[in-house]
């Protein structure tokens, strides 16, 4: 019990620790506040674990009643949390019933205004950018060949996308079928079905093994290009992208930054020059852009030249045939153009999510 008697974990240090928490969780009012009193005295940097790290440094018979000390009191905050998170919840749920009453006497329109999903007002208006430079409208199924969404774009059995962490595989696995994580797989069948020239743009949901939170939904929707034909070379590739960009969000700086893609190469990543503080928060100690986080660049999508082991997957002579696709996220689109939050909105169905927008993207 060396060191234990008068530090961190003394009975009356750890009485204290969880005196300060319960009293933090009593005080919380809302569950913001309880998340940030949560984080505070049961995270990782909280004083009990902080006190919890010391029990590896006593004798054995010392950790196992420091052990033991330390698991009630830990107990006890978690359930004064869960007690409180209750309480909480249901002041919530009462507040916003009573603020969101609908007075059934007053007049309403028997006929109320309805409006295309934003997703679907963007993805029409992404692809009349296309067909306007004289591209074609691809669609495939949602169920997909393992083979053509990875084997045939270059992406080994040893990717880590190949993991049902990232992948929703379809039972029996043994009939190697996915849902489709991009929709790139119907640029593989485009080649297969036809010879060059191809220029193809494929909008369309996809799937992810994600967590279903403001930034992250596990379906989601994409848009993405192809061209192959004689010659096409990288500026051909910026060329299509800037004015994609510009299309959508007006006059626009972008630039391409070197990345790695299995089925491109060489690879980039298209940037946006920030909208909010247009790259001045960059070195900038006074400015504090949430936007792009001081870089003065926000990430839109990946692009590059076709590898020329997906053109010879498709049966296409690379010796006269070269190409270029990118691909960027639909979702991520609409947020950048209306400063939206939170991705959850675009999913829940809420109409009034779409009359404000009118489905429309800007």
């Amino acid at each position: 019990m060396t060191g234990e008697q008068n530090g961190p974990l003394s009975e009356a240090s750890i009485e204290a620790m969880v005196a300060d928490a319960v009293a933090a969780i009593a005080a919380a009012s809302s569950i913001a506040e309880l998340k940030t009193a949560r984080l505070a005295h049961s995270g990782d940097k909280s004083p009990l674990a902080l006190a919890n790290r010391e029990i590896g440094r006593l004798t054995p018979d010392a950790k196992r009643e420091a052990g033991q000390r330390m698991g009630a009191a830990r107990a006890r905050v978690t359930a004064a949390l869960a007690e409180r998170e209750a309480e909480v919840a249901s002041a919530e749920l009462a507040a916003t019933l009573a603020s969101e009453r609908v007075d059934v006497t007053l007049p309403v329109s028997r006929t109320p205004q309805g409006a295309i999903h934003p997703i679907t007002g963007l993805i029409d208006e992404l692809s009349d950018v296309f067909v306007a430079m004289g591209w074609e409208i691809a669609e495939g199924p949602e169920l997909e060949a393992e083979w053509l969404n990875f084997d045939a774009l270059n992406i080994h059995g040893d990717h880590p996308a190949r993991g049902t962490t990232d992948t929703l595989f379809v039972e029996p696995v043994t009939a190697h079928q996915v849902l489709r994580t991009h929709t790139s797989p119907v640029q593989m069948r485009t080649m297969l079905d036809r010879e060059p020239p191809i220029y193809v743009v494929c909008p369309g949901r996809v799937y992810r093994a994600d967590e279903f939170d403001a930034t992250h939904v596990p379906v989601f929707h994409q848009i993405e290009g192809l061209c192959v034909d004689r010659g096409i070379t990288m500026a051909h590739l910026k060329g299509t992208l800037d004015h994609l960009a510009r299309s959508m969000f007006g006059d626009i700086t972008t630039r391409l930054r070197p990345n790695y893609f299995p089925f491109t190469e060489p690879s980039a990543e298209m940037d946006l020059e920030c909208f909010a503080c247009h790259g001045a928060s960059v070195g900038n100690p006074e400015l504090d852009c949430k936007t792009c986080r001081n870089e003065g660049w926000i990430e839109w999508g990946g692009c590059g030249v076709v590898n020329p082991r997906v053109l010879r997957a498709a049966g296409i002579d690379t010796d006269v045939y070269s190409g270029f696709a990118f691909g960027m996220g639909i979702e991520r689109t609409l947020m950048f153009r209306n400063n939206a939050a939170d991705m959850r909105d675009m999913v829940e169905g809420d109409v009034r999510f779409s009359r404000s927008l009118k489905g429309e993207a800007r």
